[in-house]
């Protein structure tokens, strides 16, 4: 071979290196973990994670070709939010994706290297996931549920609903809730007087502590419930549906899915579209941004959706103007 040939095929071959290289890094399979606080075949988490994926998919990630997702659901139980966080931070993982503040702070005790996108946390700085919400300083970033009027809002809607309300006790679970429910219960503290009702804290563990807790409170008249949002009450949601329709009680909840599977009204944010955000994170921390240099995001919209099915059982009669405001409205 001539001089002059070979030099050409050299010079021809790193030309072309790049272009390779490119493709191999666009075609390179890429690993994220996915740890939510309910199961794994939960509705909610089921519709959530596909959404999740569609946005993904949408922004040039699929499984099977260049991404490989290790989707773990902890039940509502502490102890296997750690045994699974341990076991995704193992499979190093480019990013992983959390739901709720215990879920994100087992993650956390974990790494403090691997990205982690949280969605569903009510209090990152409280809690110490981040610095600030502007500049999150540290290996996570994503998505809160709350704002300060939140907790009243609650108390308003219940009371939009059911006037004769005087008592209300919120339940949840002291492990699970962020700051040991002290997050919650302050705030519906600072509001019950506004709305003339007398705040009760019910904490719950499990099934049967939760059957207690709410037969124990309506031995009294003119009460209703505040479920606060954790795994526990996600987890049990049925059985506090069943127990609010059995004693005649007018409860409030979180979210959505909760109106769907027969509660009364529910207020909060849309988890399965913060789960489409969540993506766009997602795909910027694969691609190299940072997470201390993405701020915490706040939610902009919460939805009101109501069960008038079961306000009929109740015996509640739902004002034409709290229909016309719902986002939805079971019939």
């Amino acid at each position: 071979m001539k001089r002059r040939e070979v030099i050409k095929l050299i010079g021809g071959a790193a030309a072309s290196l790049p272009l390779a290289v490119r493709a191999q890094q666009h075609d390179e399979v890429r690993r994220i973990g996915v740890l939510v606080n309910v199961a794994a075949d939960d509705p909610e988490a089921q519709t959530s994670v596909a959404a999740f994926k569609q946005a993904l998919q949408q922004l040039g990630w699929s499984e099977g070709r260049n991404l490989q997702i290790d989707f773990r659901g902890a039940a509502g139980d502490p102890e296997r939010m750690q045994a699974f966080a341990k076991e995704l931070v193992a499979l190093q993982p480019h990013v992983i994706l959390t739901r709720s503040t215990p879920v994100t702070a087992a993650l956390l005790k974990q790494t403090r290297t691997i990205p982690i996108v949280f969605t569903v946390v009510s209090d990152p700085v409280g809690e110490h996931f981040v610095e600030s919400l502007a500049r999150p300083g540290g290996n996570a970033t994503g998505f809160t549920n709350v704002e300060f009027s939140l907790t009243g809002k609650w108390l308003e809607l219940l009371k939009e609903v059911a006037p004769g309300i005087k008592r209300v006790a919120f339940i949840f679970n002291p492990k699970l809730a962020p700051g040991g429910g002290s997050y919650y219960t302050r705030l519906i503290e600072a509001s019950a007087p506004t709305f003339a009702v007398t705040p009760t804290v019910a904490p719950v563990h499990d099934a049967a502590e939760i059957e207690r807790a709410i037969g124990e409170f309506v031995r009294e008249p003119n009460g209703g419930l505040v479920v606060l949002p954790d795994a526990t009450t996600l987890v049990h949601r049925k059985l506090i549906v069943a127990l609010a329709d059995r004693y005649h009680v007018p409860a409030i909840y979180a979210f959505r899915i909760i109106v769907m599977d027969g509660g009364l009204i529910s207020y909060g944010i849309d988890v399965v579209d913060q789960y489409r955000q969540a993506a766009g994170y997602v795909d910027r921390f694969l691609k190299g941004a940072k997470p201390a240099e993405l701020p915490v995001q706040l939610p902009t919209k919460f939805a009101m959706d109501i069960n008038l099915k079961t306000a009929k059982r109740l015996g509640l009669n739902v004002p034409l103007l709290m229909q016309q405001r719902a986002d939805e409205v079971v019939e």
